[in-house]
């Protein structure tokens, strides 16, 4: 069990900042048996985050190949807790720590597509855990904990996974992706102004619209929307501003038709497979950010580029602003699917597809999933 775990261990955030590439190990006197120890804790047992210190994880395999003979002869498990555990580092100890390692597929993570529950130290209930919610289809995708809200992969992982998919390597730069994830701003526009105009009208007329009509008034709209060419008086005189040429213009209006192809396609599939209720559509893929905003909370205050109150009122955010946009997990869910299949799948219907699909089952089959336990709107919604 401790060979699949990821280990934490406090440093300094300073020195690790000062230091990269490396860590410190900081032993600790345990009176339990009278001996120097190195400390390490598993996921569930972490502490609130704070400023400094913070956690970095390894695995055991880690700690097996990397333990220097004046290292401590003790590697104490969750020490101080009921589930402490204390283990000896000699030499023999430590070959059947890298045996167990040896014998763990993935032994720095949990497996992929889990539903995890924290059940202490993470909300399960309240306006916390509906935004925490948000973002469990990434949280089941990841086999993370999906209420947690704490410390992540650990400060160096989280640093790096931020900077290697996000780009996000200060507090400035998660501020931006932050604020526009919560506003929806991160996906294509194009998107969003194709499904509205369905949406638009389906209200109008009622009940469903076809395709044909759909993409006549999408057409219609985008036309209709082109500025003209006009002339503006500025400081440096009088200037001619041109609107987009003809042919521009019909390379616009045939690639929103294949985008009208494409969700036709997409939404199908949901149908058939259960992600979508027959005669429905989606409405808006905002989920695709308001789930990633969600998660980005997390990232942010892992990589300590936020505080804990921070993370907390942003993923409260990502909350309002989705029960504002839809009007169930299960519409939700579909939008999420829809904005990341656009993004990643390119109609593949492969493993980016195939993943949001488990996760949109487990998180509507499972007794102990949010999306069951919490409802999407509480009263006054």
């Amino acid at each position: 069990m401790l060979a699949g775990e990821s280990l934490y261990h406090a440093a300094p955030r300073g020195w690790l900042e000062a230091n990269p590439g490396r860590v410190a190990i900081t032993p600790v006197w345990r009176p339990e048996i009278q001996a120097w120890c190195t400390p390490v804790y598993t996921e569930a047992m972490l502490p609130a985050p704070i400023d400094n210190p913070v956690f970095f994880s390894q695995s055991l395999g880690w700690f097996a190949r990397g333990w220097e003979a004046t290292d401590p002869p003790w590697l104490a498990v969750n020490p101080g807790s009921p589930c402490e555990a204390y283990f000896p580092s000699g030499p023999g100890f430590r070959a059947l720590w890298q045996h167990h390692a040896d014998n763990v597929t993935h032994a720095r993570t949990p497996a992929h597509e889990t539903l995890r529950t924290l059940w202490v130290g993470g909300p399960r209930t309240g306006a916390v855990a509906r935004g925490l919610a948000c973002g469990a289809l990434m949280s089941v995708k990841n086999g993370r904990y999906w209420n947690a809200l704490g410390h992540g992969h650990g400060y160096t992982d989280e640093r790096r996974l931020l900077d290697r998919w996000w780009g996000v390597t200060t507090r400035e730069t998660w501020q931006r992706h932050q604020e526009d994830l919560l506003t929806a701003e991160m996906s294509s526009p194009v998107w969003e102004f194709t499904l509205g105009v369905r949406h638009s009208l389906a209200q109008d007329f009622g009940g469903q619209v076809e395709t044909g009509h759909w993409r006549q008034a999408t057409e219609r709209v985008l036309r209709s929307r082109v500025p003209t060419a006009r002339v503006e008086l500025t400081s440096e005189g009088v200037t001619r501003t041109e609107g987009p040429s003809e042919e521009e213009m019909e390379a616009q209006v045939e690639g929103v038709k294949r985008l009208i192809g494409r969700i036709t396609r997409y939404e199908a599939r949901f149908r058939a497979d259960g992600l979508l209720p027959e005669g429905r559509f989606v409405r808006s893929v905002a989920a695709w950010d308001y789930g990633r905003a969600s998660n980005m909370a997390r990232f942010g205050l892992g990589a300590r580029f936020c505080t804990l109150d921070e993370a907390e009122e942003a993923v409260l955010r990502a909350g309002r602003v989705s029960t504002a946009a839809y009007r169930s997990w299960e519409d939700f869910s579909a939008g999420y699917a829809l904005g990341r299949c656009l993004h990643f799948d390119d109609e593949e219907f492969g493993p980016f597809y195939e993943e949001t699909l488990t996760g949109h089952r487990l998180l509507t089959t499972e007794p102990e999933s949010p999306w069951l336990t919490i409802p999407f709107r509480s009263e006054g919604d």
